[in-house]
């Protein structure tokens, strides 16, 4: 540690393979399938991934978010996770890690699946296999994730995950139609 900060070395992470799906870090080169991805599943985002979804747009929005998504990786402030079918090689979920405070550290962990691969358990036992290797490289102290109070499919994962309810904090999201929502805060220590 130099006055007071802490230096943490970015591990590129080699791909974590379950059933038939691999998670791997998210590569600028692979905007297309990104886009796909999201596109495919862009009503059901838009509300809860608004950021991502508004970068998205189209798939040359898509190919400069890549690029700055690239410059967060390597400064160490967001690490996206694909979660890959090695049997057609496409996109079929996100996992990210964001809101970063290396000073603890802790993480904010979100998630989803593509529409035709839900009720599988795919991202519950992909986000457990992720949490240990972030645990395990970067010795996270905690996690969080928050998921509207009436997701059920997303508390179920946070829960079935060993993260515990903190709380609900009331009116602590903006969708993109301008409706506010009230989030439950789920928290994992380590």
């Amino acid at each position: 540690m130099v006055f007071g900060i802490r230096y943490i070395t970015f591990y590129w992470m080699d791909p974590i393979h379950f059933r038939n799906y691999t998670i791997t870090l998210l590569e600028p080169h692979q905007g297309e399938t990104f886009f796909k991805l999201i596109d495919d599943n862009r009503p059901r985002l838009e509300a809860f991934f608004a950021g991502t979804v508004s970068k998205t747009r189209t798939l040359e929005d898509t190919l400069k978010y890549c690029k700055h998504i690239e410059e967060h990786i390597n400064d160490k402030h967001y690490f996206p996770f694909i979660i890959k079918d090695t049997r057609t090689d496409m996109f079929i979920g996100l996992m990210d890690v964001k809101h970063i405070e290396w000073s603890i550290p802790k993480a904010e962990i979100g998630y989803f699946i593509d529409a035709h691969y839900e009720g599988k358990g795919i991202i519950s036992e992909g986000l457990g296999l992720l949490i240990a290797y972030l645990a395990d490289t970067y010795q996270f102290k905690k996690l969080l994730c928050r998921a509207s109070s009436t997701n059920l499919g997303s508390m179920n994962v946070a829960l079935k995950n060993d993260f515990e309810l903190e709380g609900t904090i009331r009116r602590d999201y903006r969708t993109t139609e301008g409706t506010l929502v009230d989030l439950n805060y789920y928290g994992r220590l380590f």
